[in-house]
């Protein structure tokens, strides 16, 4: 898929942390829904090599377990959708940072594997639908969260970025290598 203005790299307007553009500079492509995609790929290419004992296995330096790792993904994702959503709807509101580390200390939502994985995945394909259907002024709006500005084209570079930031800790930490882009 050729990058249009709307799903193209982000800039200066888009993002304003230097933390968000660590992770987004990491991230290879044009596209953002193109990346999205591949991304889905690659979540089911790993989740496919994850046994259970590499699941729940500590691996130090890290502190959480592989399950909290996606945990937190699925958290991440549905918190960023709920951003662009209501940044490209508006919402003229500073949207809340939320803490990550107390989600996961929290333990709330540990489960199966493969639910975690299918769950991530569907916030994904919903994520992805949501930026396809957008309007190209909707991609431009600029919101805030935490007191910084943002798009929805940043949120969701920002969201490509985290989860390659999280597969990438897990190939290694795992010692897998796995297919990072369908055949397509």
């Amino acid at each position: 898929m050729a990058a249009s203005s709307n799903s193209r790299r982000p800039d200066e307007r888009d993002l304003s942390q230097p933390a968000h553009w660590a992770y987004v500079d990491r991230v290879e492509g044009e596209c953002v829904i193109s990346v999205l995609t591949d991304q889905l790929h690659w979540m089911c290419e790993l989740g496919s090599c994850l046994s259970a004992e590499l699941v729940d296995r500590p691996h130090p330096p890290f502190t959480w377990t592989v399950r909290q790792v996606f945990e937190h993904c699925v958290n991440a994702e549905r918190i960023f959708g709920d951003r662009m959503l209501r940044i490209a709807a508006g919402d003229a509101g500073d949207l809340p940072a939320w803490d990550e580390n107390a989600y996961a200390d929290s333990r709330f939502g540990l489960g199966n594997i493969g639910h975690l994985i299918s769950e991530m995945g569907h916030l994904r394909q919903a994520n992805s639908l949501l930026l396809n259907r957008m309007i190209p002024a909707a991609w431009n709006r600029q919101g805030r969260v935490d007191s910084h500005p943002v798009t929805p084209r940043g949120i969701a570079w920002l969201a490509a970025g985290h989860i390659q930031h999280h597969f990438e800790i897990i190939e290694r930490r795992c010692e897998l290598s796995t297919c990072r882009k369908s055949g397509r």
